[in-house]
């Protein structure tokens, strides 16, 4: 039986399918359903949004509302200002005491307001080691005459003494590590009464 040759010239037919001989796809059809609307979100297991504003239980986690130093400072400019007048001032020499009402009024919350008179030549402790307050500040305002703040260390080495300035406030805190450490002396370094202002949060 003769064979058949395939002419060079010829087309062979591709093995993909013409775009007419794809099929359009089906349309949907009535019958199906859409999908499901979702659920409600549930915070359930979300321990950062369900724990928000609740007591953690862990004593360093505890919130501390302490006032900001802005506030300690401007307390004690308030308060300086007040005992301008030489008739509020403390009549007991040597020893912090409460300021006037009309010092106190300048601070709010648990902002402690004192006062102290200074003859020249005498001092008084200054910043105390509180236990109870670790975490503590306390501001210095000079409201007449001459004071320096002076650091000793424990066998009464002066350390540093430092002027308080008219018009500005010291910040001031414990002696590192407490009593042991060394203490702070507010002396009055002048000729007249100094009288300074201590607000203590």
């Amino acid at each position: 039986m003769p064979q058949r040759t395939l002419d060079p010239t010829a087309v062979l037919p591709s093995s993909e399918a013409s775009p007419s001989a794809v099929s359009a796809p089906a349309a949907r059809r009535s019958s199906d359903t859409p999908p499901p609307a979702p659920g409600p979100v549930s915070l359930e297991g979300i321990g950062d949004v369900v724990d928000a504003g609740r007591p953690s239980g862990y004593a360093h986690l505890g919130e501390r509302r302490l006032p900001t130093l802005g506030r300690l400072v401007a307390a004690a400019r308030g308060a300086a200002s007040s005992l301008r007048r030489p008739t509020l001032w403390p009549t007991r020499r040597g020893h912090w005491q409460p300021a006037p009402r009309a010092a106190r009024r300048h601070a709010s919350g648990r902002l402690r307001v004192t006062t102290v008179a200074l003859e020249p030549n005498s001092f008084v402790s200054g910043p105390a080691d509180h236990p109870a307050r670790p975490h503590g500040m306390e501001v210095l305002y000079l409201v007449s005459g001459r004071a320096h703040l002076i650091a000793s260390a424990p066998d009464g080495q002066m350390r540093s003494a430092s002027e308080l300035a008219e018009g500005r406030a010291r910040v001031v805190g414990a002696p590192v590590g407490g009593a042991a450490r060394g203490h702070h002396f507010l002396v009055n370094t002048g000729d007249e009464v100094a009288v300074v202002v201590r607000v203590t949060a």
